[in-house]
């Protein structure tokens, strides 16, 4: 599938920051798949794209509630289980991939009991029983923006692998 971004939305973006950068990929990407990453709409994507898409789930959820919210949202799987932190290491993000595989450490202890339906007053309280994720949180806050800048020069310098500029 050939994502197209206006080459005019990306000068926008790149001026807005890496954030708004990184965003315009993920959104146009979302936008050819129909806004959801799923078993039929994966193979329409290469590598390179989905792990893009990975990247900005983890760090908005980690950002909004932490490793704990980001598995009990059922993004556990998608994020430990497949070659993320792999790539992380591939486009230069050395660091962060080894705090991807500390947590799928504890996505593989804990996964079960943060995946369990819940209501949000039991939710919260998952955020007292597993403080084995508070580190990695704060971690991965220290190293966002370096992280998002890393994303965001990999992005620029391999554009060709994820969307077609358009004039």
């Amino acid at each position: 599938m050939t994502i197209r971004i206006p080459e005019s939305e990306i000068i926008r973006a790149a001026s807005e920051g890496m954030d708004a950068f990184i965003q315009v990929f993920y959104d146009a990407i979302m936008e050819a798949i129909g806004g959801e990453l799923n078993e039929a709409t994966m193979p329409e994507l290469n590598g390179e794209q989905i792990t893009l898409l990975a990247y900005i789930m983890l760090r908005n959820e980690v950002m909004d509630g932490g490793f704990v919210q980001l598995i009990h949202n059922g993004y556990g799987g998608f994020i430990f289980l497949n070659p993320f932190a792999k790539a992380m290491r591939l486009w230069g993000a050395h660091d962060f991939s080894k705090l991807v595989y500390k947590g799928r450490k504890l996505f593989e202890q804990y996964g079960e009991a943060l995946t369990k339906d819940c209501s949000d007053e039991e939710f919260m309280a998952l955020f007292e029983q597993f403080p084995e994720f508070d580190e990695l949180d704060d971690e991965f806050v220290e190293c966002e923006e370096e992280v998002t800048e890393l994303i965001a020069r990999y992005v620029d310098e391999h554009i060709e692998k994820f969307a077609e500029i358009v004039k």
